[in-house]
C-alpha cells in the first residue's frame, strides 16, 4: 500500500477482503474492522477504536481520538464490509488522515466516499480463459488452491479442462464463487460439479453437500455477525468442543468460514447472508440466542462484586454482550437480562473497560424495568461507568433510573441511599459542593442503620469540607469514620478520611503530621490492594516530600478521579525539578482533561500549576490569563484556599511586571487563610511578596472573594498586561487576533505542515492538548479544515 488511505471498491464477491489479506498477509500490524452490521459513522469509529485499544476521553472527538490512535502505531487499520453511506463518515476519515503523519486506511465497499485523500481501485471480476485458452491466470490459480485446500486432487482440474473453462465462465470471474466451485470440484470432481452464476448458487451448492452437522453448525455461526471462540461455536452448535472443532475445521476446508489469527471463526459478509437465510428456514436464529444466552450464564461470575479481568470469556465479549441483548429483549428472561449485566460489570471494571461496561448496562435499562433492587444496582453501575467515560455528569440520568428501580425493592431506603450517595460524588468531583453535601446527608436520611452508607456519605462531606477550606469542621467528621474495627469491605472508607486528615495537615501547615497521615494510608492500602487510595495518598505524600517514591502504572488505565490528580502531581514534580516546559505541556493536558471529565476541582488545580509553570518559563501573559481562569473558578464553587493561591500567583506576577497592587493581592490572599487557620505550602509558599496590612475594600466577605472582588482583580491584571505578539504572525491580522499566544503557535505549525502528534511533540503537550487548541481556532476563525488555516496563517505574514 504505497497511498495511505486505500478503498476497494466493487460488488459483493468480487474479492475485495480476499485481496486486501493477500496484500496484507505479510504487515506486521493490521487492526481488522469487520464493519458489516454497523449502520452509523458513530459505530465505526467506535469499532476502530476498540480495534485499536485506545480510549477516548470525555469531551474528545472520536474522529480525533481516532487520529491520535493511529499515528504513529505503525498500523493498517481495515475497515472490512462498509455498508453504510459515504456521506457522513467519509469526511471524518479524511480527517483522521489529514491529521495523521504516517497513519494508513484500508477500506472495502461497494463505493467510494469522493475525498481528497481516497484511493480508489475498483475490482472487477478476474478474467476466465475462454474456450480454447490455456488454464493459466488469477482464476485459475485461485481455484487451484482452493481446490487443493478443500482435500481436491488437482490433476482432476487438467483431466477435464473443458469442463473447468466452462465452470470459470459461469462464475463471471467473481472470487468468491470461484471458491465455492473449488469446493464442489474437490468432492465431486470437474466433471460432475454444476456451474454456479451466482454466490447465492454457488454457497447453496456447496452447503447441500454438508453432513447435516455441518449444516447445522453453518447456519448457527451464520446468527451471529461477530467472530466467536470455538467455546461459543459449541455452545451455539450445542454439541461438544471436540465435534465442534472437526464441523469447524470441515466449513473452513470448504471456505464457509474463516479462522481468523487469534483462533475465532468468522464469515464474509455476502456468505452470512445467505447462511443467515438458511437459518430462518430452520428455526435457528431463536435457537442459537436461547443457547448464547445459556452461555453467558454458564460462564458469567458468580459473584456481583468480584470479577477476573483476564477472564476468558472476555475474548468473546461480543457474544456475551449479544446474550445479554437477547435475554433482557424478552419479559420472561429479562430479570436474567438484568442480573447477567449485574454479574459481569465486575470483570469489565477490573479490565479497565468501562466503556463497554456502560454499553451494556444501559441496553439493558432501555429493554424495561428489571427487578427492584438488581435493576437500581445496574443503573447505578452503569451511571459509575458513563460519568467515567463521558464526563462526571453523564451519568446523572442512570441514576435518576436507579431511584426508579429502588422503589420497587424490598429495602427502597437503602437502594434510595446507595444512589444518593453516588449521586453526592458524581456532584462533588464536578466542584458542585453545595449539591454534593444535601445529597450526601439525604443518604445518611434515607438509611440512618446503613452503617456502610453512612460512612460512605460522611466521607463525602469531609472532602467536600476541605475541598471548602472548613478544615476544623472536616477534622472532627473525619476522626468519626476511621475505626479500628471495621472489616475490609469497608477498610478503604477510613483508608481516604485518613489521607483526607492529611489534607487537613498539610493545608495547615503541619507538614510533618500530613507526611505520617500519607505514609499510613499507603501502607494500609497497599496491604488491602487498594490501589485508588494508595495513589490518591501517595499524591498527597509527595507534596511533602518530593523524594518519595513514585508508584509505576501506567496513567492511561487509571479512572479519570485519580489519574488527574496523579498527573497533576506529575507536572508538580516536572517544575520542581526545573522542567517547565515538560511541567507547563503535562498541566495543560489536565486542563483538558478536567474540563472534557467536568472534574471541576482537578481543572482548577491544574490551572494553578499551569500558572506556576508559565511564570517559570517568563509567558507572563498567559500566567496572568490562566492565574486569573483559576480564581474565577475556585471563587464560583467555592474553593477559597485555592483562591487564595491564585491571588498569591497573580501578586508574585505583579511583583515581577513592577504593577504597585502586589502586596494587596498577597495580602487578601493572607486573610482568606487566617479566616481558616490554614498556611501557604509548595510553590505558592516559595514565590509569593510581602502582604500589605491592608487591600482593597468589597474584595472579602466572611473569608470570601466576593464577585466584585474577583472583576477587580481581572481589570487590575488585565489592565496592566501588554499583549505579546506572536513570531511569524503579523500582529495586524484582525483574523488572528482573536486567537491566544497558544493557540497562534498551534496554527503556526499547522501552516508548517506539521500533524498533531508532531506538533505535541515539539510544545511538549499532548496530541489531544493540541487538538483542544485546534477546536478553539476553528471556532474563533468560523473555519472547519487545517488547510483553511493554513491558508489564513500564510497570508499573514505575506
Amino acid at each position: 500500500m504505497s497511498s495511505r488511505w486505500v478503498s476497494l471498491v466493487g460488488p459483493p464477491g468480487c474479492g475485495k477482503t480476499f485481496l486486501l489479506r493477500h496484500t496484507l498477509a505479510d504487515h506486521e500490524r493490521v487492526a481488522w474492522v469487520n464493519a458489516a452490521g454497523l449502520r452509523s459513522s458513530d459505530e465505526v469509529l467506535a469499532a476502530c477504536l476498540r480495534e485499536l485499544d485506545a480510549e477516548s476521553a470525555p469531551g474528545d472527538s472520536a474522529e480525533g481520538a481516532l487520529g491520535r490512535a493511529l499515528d504513529g502505531s505503525g498500523s493498517v487499520l481495515v475497515v472490512d464490509g462498509l455498508e453504510l453511506e459515504h456521506e457522513d463518515l467519509g469526511p471524518l476519515l479524511q480527517e483522521v488522515v489529514e491529521a495523521t503523519s504516517g497513519g494508513r486506511l484500508a477500506v472495502t465497499a461497494r463505493a467510494s466516499s469522493g475525498q481528497a485523500h481516497e484511493r480508489v481501485l475498483r475490482l472487477g471480476p478476474l478474467p476466465v480463459p475462454g474456450r480454447g485458452d490455456p488454464l493459466t491466470g488469477p482464476a485459475v490459480e485461485l481455484l487451484t488452491a482452493r481446490v487443493a485446500a478443500a482435500g481436491g486432487r488437482t490433476e482432476d482440474l487438467l483431466a477435464h479442462p473443458d469442463a473447468v473453462r466452462r465452470l470459470l465462465r459461469a462464475t463471471g470471474g467473481l472470487p468468491l464463487i470461484i471458491e465455492q466451485t473449488a469446493v464442489q470440484i474437490a468432492l465431486l470432481g470437474a466433471a460432475n460439479a454444476a456451474p454456479a452464476t451466482t454466490l447465492s448458487t454457488a454457497v447453496q451448492a456447496s452447503y447441500d453437500l454438508l453432513r447435516p452437522q455441518q449444516q447445522r453448525c453453518f447456519r448457527r455461526l451464520a446468527q451471529v455477525p461477530f467472530p466467536i471462540s470455538i467455546d461459543v461455536l459449541a455452545a451455539i452448535t450445542e454439541v461438544d468442543r471436540g465435534c465442534t472443532g472437526e464441523l469447524a475445521a470441515a466449513l473452513v476446508r470448504r471456505s464457509l468460514v474463516e479462522l481468523l489469527p487469534d483462533g475465532r471463526f468468522d464469515m464474509l459478509s455476502p456468505i452470512r447472508q445467505h447462511g443467515a437465510s438458511l437459518g430462518e428456514e430452520h428455526g435457528d436464529g431463536p435457537a442459537t440466542r436461547r443457547a448464547l444466552v445459556a452461555w453467558a450464564d454458564s460462564v458469567a461470575p458468580e459473584d456481583t462484586n468480584f470479577g477476573a479481568g483476564d477472564a476468558p470469556w472476555l475474548r468473546d465479549l461480543p457474544a456475551m454482550r449479544a446474550a445479554i441483548q437477547a435475554a433482557a429483549s424478552e419479559p420472561e428472561t429479562r430479570d436474567l437480562g438484568y442480573e447477567l449485566a449485574n454479574r459481569v460489570f465486575s470483570s469489565l471494571y477490573t479490565a479497565m473497560r468501562a466503556r463497554e461496561a456502560v454499553e451494556i448496562l444501559e441496553g439493558v435499562l432501555v429493554s424495561g424495568d428489571g427487578p427492584g433492587a438488581i435493576g437500581a444496582q445496574v443503573a447505578r453501575r452503569a451511571g459509575i461507568a458513563a460519568s467515567e467515560v463521558r464526563g462526571t455528569y453523564e451519568g446523572l440520568w442512570l441514576l435518576d433510573r436507579a431511584d426508579e428501580h429502588a422503589r420497587a425493592a424490598t429495602d427502597p431506603g437503602l437502594e434510595l441511599a446507595r444512589t444518593a450517595s453516588i449521586r453526592a460524588e458524581m456532584h462533588l468531583d464536578a466542584g458542585d459542593f453545595t449539591r454534593a453535601r444535601q445529597e450526601a446527608r439525604r443518604a445518611i436520611e434515607l438509611d440512618p442503620s446503613g452503617r456502610s452508607i453512612v460512612r460512605q456519605a460522611t466521607r463525602t462531606l469531609v472532602d467536600v469540607l476541605v475541598a471548602r477550606g472548613e478544615l476544623a469542621e472536616a477534622a472532627t467528621l473525619a476522626a468519626r469514620i476511621i475505626p479500628t474495627h471495621d472489616g475490609n469491605e469497608e477498610r478503604w472508607i477510613s483508608l481516604s478520611a485518613r489521607t483526607l486528615l492529611g489534607r487537613v495537615a498539610l493545608e495547615r501547615g503541619r507538614l510533618a503530621e500530613a507526611e505520617a497521615a500519607a505514609r499510613t494510608a499507603i501502607a494500609e492500602s497497599r496491604q488491602l490492594a487498594e490501589d485508588r487510595v494508595r495513589l490518591l495518598a501517595e499524591t498527597l505524600l509527595r507534596q511533602v516530600d518530593p523524594s518519595a517514591p513514585v508508584t509505576t502504572v501506567d496513567r492511561e488505565v487509571l479512572p479519570w478521579a485519580v489519574r488527574l490528580p496523579v498527573l497533576a502531581q506529575d507536572a508538580r514534580d516536572l517544575l520542581e525539578a526545573g522542567d517547565a516546559s515538560h511541567a507547563a505541556g503535562l498541566a495543560a493536558d489536565v486542563v483538558v482533561l478536567a474540563d472534557g471529565s467536568q472534574l471541576g476541582r482537578d481543572g482548577v488545580e491544574a490551572r494553578l500549576m499551569l500558572a506556576h509553570a508559565l511564570l517559570a518559563e517568563g509567558d507572563l501573559v498567559q500566567a496572568a490569563h490562566t492565574f486569573l481562569a483559576a480564581l474565577e473558578r475556585a471563587a464560583s464553587m467555592p474553593m477559597p484556599l485555592r483562591v487564595a493561591d491564585a491571588l498569591d500567583g497573580l501578586a508574585g506576577l505583579a511583583e515581577e511586571t513592577g504593577q504597585p497592587e502586589a502586596p494587596y493581592l498577597a495580602a487578601a490572599a493572607a486573610q482568606i487563610r487566617q479566616h481558616r487557620q490554614a498556611a501557604a505550602w509548595g510553590l505558592t509558599a516559595r514565590r509569593r511578596p510581602t502582604p500589605a496590612r491592608t487591600f482593597p475594600a468589597g474584595w472579602l466577605e466572611q473569608g470570601h472573594l466576593t464577585p466584585a472582588g474577583v472583576a477587580e482583580v481581572a481589570d487590575l491584571v488585565l489592565g496592566r498586561s501588554a499583549p505579546v505578539p506572536s513570531s511569524g504572525a503579523s500582529p495586524t491580522s484582525s483574523a488572528l487576533a482573536a486567537l491566544t499566544k497558544a493557540e497562534l503557535i498551534v496554527a503556526e505549525r499547522v501552516a508548517d505542515g506539521l500533524t498533531s502528534r508532531q506538533i505535541a511533540e515539539e510544545l511538549f503537550v499532548s496530541p489531544r492538548t493540541v487538538d483542544t487548541h485546534l477546536t478553539h481556532i476553528y471556532r474563533k476563525l468560523d473555519i472547519n479544515t487545517r488547510a483553511r488555516l493554513a491558508a489564513i496563517v500564510t497570508d499573514a505574514r505575506r
